[in-house]
């Protein structure tokens, strides 16, 4: 699968990849409350801010694409997405 970047720059992500970051990397994966399509992929750095997670939102459908990226301080409530 190849993305573009916010740089304008395309990279590409094998499956291979996309398992491991899928399966290894997330703290947590919750199911959006709003979008039960949305997985929301959460990790935690404790240098970021006095605290964050790190969040990754991707739509499951037949493109699987990136939503958007962003922080927060808690894991938002919704249901915990398991394998």
């Amino acid at each position: 699968m190849k993305y573009k970047t916010i740089l304008e720059k395309t990279v590409e992500l094998t499956q291979e990849r996309k398992r491991h970051i899928f399966e290894r990397h997330p703290d947590e994966i919750r199911i959006d409350k709003l979008d039960k399509n949305v997985l929301l992929f959460y990790r935690y750095f404790s240098k970021i801010g006095n605290g964050k997670y790190l969040v990754v939102a991707i739509k499951m459908n037949e493109r699987n694409f990136i939503l958007t990226f962003f922080s927060t301080y808690r894991i938002k409530t919704g249901e915990k997405y398991e394998f």
